[in-house]
Parts: structure tokens; C-alpha cells; sequence
């Protein structure tokens, strides 16, 4: 078996005279090599980002129009369903009853009417000859009138109780995804317009809503944008969007705005703006949050490759060279990306001679005096991919 090899003073020491020795021969081989380019100066297309969640289009508590027992359940829970699915069935027996009662009374003042009508004629001709007297007619001519207004109130009730045999089937009102029942078969529920029992709910899932909050800052740079024509508003014009879920890396959802809010909320200073997205797969489920892409204008910014950034703990550093040839460490602010570039917001000058080669170099780091060469930045791609 062999034996597990064990650091000892003697290698340990022996490594770091390796390291040394190597760092001499370095030091002695001259200054370390790099390529320097000045950042791209271009216009590119600004994207802002914002959180939100998914909201459903249209969302609907379903309750019953009339009082009874529930007869059956005709849904699965958590289904899709169409428009005017049956969900539910009230019993209808009694809603039946009431619907041929209700014909009964028609044809009952449909024969009171044939009644009327002939007393009615038969007084008009005895009028004639004085063998009734005026107040005869008179009176005819009140029941026939009286005996149509019956027809129509019959009628009328009628058209009622067959509503009711109409409403006792709960049908779905939009087409979605229903939620539970809330109410198993064979429970009282009530219906009507006040106190109604909530049997189920359903959303509408295709298209589906991104709704989300920018700030004060956002709506009055976009305003600006918009007096001056560089970006329509978001309320006239469907500006561009991009979502990204939390396991994403990239941002494949791709919709538009469709609303901005009326006023800016007093107290948390941010204004409500929602987004639509096409949702055929239903993927995307309300209440999912993301991460969202707004097109916020053209911006004129300096872009260098995404290699060139270097995090220095908590923020992120470009390496440049300065005119003494020594590498000057830059803090920087950064945006997104375009063209294949990073979109530096701030930090960097036009002048700036950016560090985008040797950076594997142990040795490259502040202070350190590197012999530069002199190369040109050039985009990935002609212009900025969408949702970038």
C-alpha cells in the first residue's frame, strides 16, 4: 500500500523557493505582456429591468344565479376548461315544476283573451242596434285589455322560470384553468346577487399579464423620452419586453406593454406598468415572479467585452493602462448587453485604454508596469438582439 504523501518543512520550503525562483525569472524576463483596446464608443438600445409577477388576464369567481342542491360536479379539479363548459348542475326538479306552471298560466290567459275578445265583438254589434248600452262595451273592451296584460305577466313569468332551468346549469363564464370545487354534490347553495356561494374560480391563462412597479425616476426619464420622440410611451406605443424566470439564464418570454397606470403612488413613489405575453402552453402560471426587460431608449455608451470586467469583492473593476504603462484598476458600473459586449454605464472614458487580453496573468495587477499592444474593439453582432 502506498504511503500518503505528507507536506514537510523541508518541501514546503523547497515550493516556496520554486515560487520565488519562478517569479525572479519573470521579473527577469520583463514586464508582462497585454492587449489594451479604448472601449466602443456606439448607441445602443437600453434595457431596464424591473421585478414583478404573472398575472391572470381575466379572473372570475364562479357563483350560482339560483338557490339549490347540488346535483352534480361535471369538472375536474385544476382542469382547463372552455367557455360555457357545464361545471355544475343545481337539482331541477323543482325548476322544471316551475316552468310548467308558468305555461299553464299562459294558455289560461291565452283562453281568457279568446274569451274577452268574442264578448268584446259581440258587444260592438249590439251597441249598434241600442240593445247594450255604452258602459257594456266599455267594460268588454277593459277585461280584453286586462286579460292581454295577464299574457304578458304570464309570459313574462314564463321566461323567468326557464332562466332559472337555464341558470341551474353552472356553465363556465371564460375559458382557463378552473380551480377546486368548493362544493361537493349534495350541499344547499345559495344564489342570487348578494351572499352568493363561490363554487370555484377560474383565471385565464392565454394571453396572461406581467405586472410589475417602476420608479419616479424611470416614468420621468420615459416621459422625456416620449415628448422628445427617441422612445413612444408605453401607454400609446407596445414597447418591447422580455421576462426571465428564476431558473433562466436567458430571457425567452417575449411580450409587450400594454398599460401604464393613471398616477404615481404617493407613498412608495413608484408607478404600476403591466406587460402582456402570449401563453399557448399555459407555462406560465399567475402569481409566478421574474425578472423584466423593458426597452428604455437609445443610450450612448461604451461597451468592451464581458472578460474584460473582473469582480473585486463586492464590485466590478476593468483593468486599463495608463500613460506611465502601468495598470490602473477602474471601478464601474455595468449595464446589459449589446451587441455581444458589455455595456459599461459608468467608470470608463472614451480614452481609457481597456485591458481585454492577459488577464490570465498572475502578474497583471494594479501598479504593475505591462508592455501594451494596441488592438480595436469590434462587436459581436451588428446590432442589439432583442430582449438584450
Amino acid at each position: 500500500m502506498p504511503l500518503a504523501f505528507r507536506p514537510t518543512r523541508v518541501s514546503l520550503a523547497l515550493a516556496a523557493a520554486f515560487s520565488l525562483s519562478a517569479a525572479t525569472a519573470h521579473a527577469q524576463g520583463g514586464p508582462p505582456q497585454v492587449t489594451v483596446a479604448p472601449p466602443l464608443a456606439s448607441r445602443v438600445a437600453q434595457w431596464d429591468e424591473f421585478t414583478g409577477r404573472f398575472e391572470a388576464m381575466e379572473r372570475v369567481e364562479v357563483r350560482p344565479r339560483v338557490s339549490g342542491y347540488i346535483d352534480q360536479v361535471n369538472f375536474r379539479d385544476g382542469s382547463t376548461v372552455k367557455q360555457g363548459d357545464l361545471l355544475f348542475t343545481i337539482d331541477q326538479r323543482p325548476f322544471r315544476l316551475a316552468v310548467d306552471s308558468a305555461r299553464a298560466d299562459v294558455v289560461r290567459t291565452q283562453a281568457q283573451i279568446v274569451l274577452d275578445q268574442a264578448d268584446y265583438q259581440r258587444a260592438q254589434e249590439l251597441v249598434k242596434t241600442a240593445a247594450t248600452p255604452v258602459s257594456t262595451l266599455d267594460l268588454r273592451k277593459a277585461n280584453l285589455d286586462i286579460a292581454h296584460a295577464q299574457e304578458m305577466a304570464a309570459q313574462a313569468t314564463l321566461h323567468t322560470a326557464e332562466l332559472n332551468l337555464e341558470w341551474s346549469e353552472v356553465r363556465a363564464p371564460i375559458s382557463g384553468r378552473v380551480s377546486d370545487r368548493r362544493v361537493d354534490a349534495g350541499n344547499l347553495v345559495t344564489g342570487g346577487q348578494n351572499g352568493a356561494t363561490i363554487l370555484t374560480t377560474i383565471v385565464r391563462l392565454d394571453p396572461i399579464y406581467f405586472v410589475f412597479d417602476g420608479s419616479e425616476a424611470d416614468y420621468i426619464r420615459y416621459s422625456r423620452l416620449s415628448v422628445d420622440g427617441s422612445r413612444g410611451s408605453s401607454r400609446d406605443t407596445p414597447n418591447p419586453v422580455r421576462v426571465q424566470l428564476a431558473d433562466e439564464k436567458d430571457w425567452p418570454h417575449q411580450g409587450a406593454m400594454n398599460f401604464v397606470d393613471n398616477e404615481i403612488n404617493a407613498h412608495s413613489g413608484t408607478i404600476r406598468g403591466r406587460a402582456i405575453f402570449d401563453n399557448k402552453d399555459l407555462f406560465l402560471t399567475p402569481g409566478t415572479f421574474g425578472r423584466l426587460r423593458l426597452y428604455g431608449g437609445p443610450l450612448d455608451a461604451l461597451l468592451i467585452p464581458d472578460a474584460a470586467v473582473v469582480s473585486d469583492q463586492a464590485n466590478k473593476v476593468v483593468l486599463t493602462v495608463g500613460a506611465d504603462g502601468k495598470v490602473v484598476p477602474k471601478p464601474v458600473t455595468l449595464g446589459g448587453m449589446a451587441r455581444g459586449l458589455r455595456v459599461i454605464a459608468s467608470g470608463l472614458a472614451p480614452t481609457d485604454r481597456v485591458v481585454i487580453g492577459g488577464l490570465a496573468n498572475p502578474f497583471v495587477r494594479a501598479g504593475v508596469a505591462v508592455v501594451a499592444r494596441q488592438t480595436e474593439i469590434h462587436p459581436v453582432g451588428s446590432q442589439l438582439a432583442a430582449g438584450e
